[in-house]
């Protein structure tokens, strides 16, 4: 019998026979990982296996490539956070959503694992949330190896007036070294660079280009499935909620 201990959020849960579930869980050693909860179909497991629930892991099996069953203990329920406030739960179902959709089935990555949590760890916080989701965005992104090098000009060389990004390369263009491709390229809000305004209007037009490599470079990468839903809408409410408050 192989055994593991960890920690960590689950990110799905979906029913299997009568009155089991599959959950989902990514773990900090572990990485994202399934296995099955006996009882979890139950009205009194469900409340324990939302998205975005800490848990404490133990993970069983026979073999390792068997998908095994979990015990779960709850730590710390972001339900009621999530349900109390429309942005706090679109962004917990865009989260989970994207890490559902992109993570490598047990791999682990520490270094996420730990943004998401800080990040989960925001909801409700809607003064702080929108640039530190954009922030998280964009370490998915390097964390699988689609990051952006804003850092000079991929054609000059300059690191002054860079107001593009490259969709091919992601790589910072200014706006001499664009020339007759600038119809091209990307966006570059100072607020992806980590200057300027932080506004959440100036964040939905980094959450714009932030999309593209999710969706056209990430994903397509592993399949042909568009990008999350939940991460659409989840933009769609941070572009109106200047005008919102």
């Amino acid at each position: 019998m192989i055994e593991w201990r960890d920690e960590g959020a689950i990110l799905a849960t979906r029913p299997f026979g009568e009155t089991s579930a599959i959950v989902e869980v990514f773990s900090a050693e572990h990485g994202r990982h399934a296995g099955v909860v006996r009882g979890g179909a139950s009205r009194k497991a469900a409340p324990n296996l939302q998205p975005g629930t800490q848990v404490s892991v133990v993970w069983k099996a026979r073999l390792d490539s068997h998908l095994g069953s979990f015990s779960l203990e709850p730590l710390r329920s972001r339900a009621a956070v999530a349900m109390a406030d429309r942005l706090a739960l679109a962004g917990l179902n865009a989260v989970c959503g994207l890490l559902t959709h992109v993570l490598p089935e047990r791999e682990a990555h520490v270094a996420l694992y730990e943004r998401t949590i800080s990040l989960l760890d925001l909801l409700g916080q809607t003064d702080v949330w929108p640039l530190a989701y954009l922030r998280w965005e964009q370490a998915l992104l390097e964390e699988m190896g689609f990051g952006m090098d804003l850092s000079a000009c991929a054609v000059r060389g300059v690191n002054e007036d860079l107001i593009y990004v490259s969709p091919k390369s992601g790589r910072a263009v200014s706006r001499a070294g664009a020339g007759e491709w600038a119809d091209r390229m990307l966006p570059l809000p100072p607020v992806l660079a980590g200057k300027g305004d932080a506004s959440n209007a100036e964040i939905a037009k980094a959450l714009g280009t932030t999309g593209h490599f999710l969706e056209h470079r990430l994903i397509k990468s592993i399949s042909d499935r568009p990008i999350p839903a939940a991460r659409n809408r989840l933009v769609s409410m941070i572009s109106g909620a200047d005008s919102a408050s």
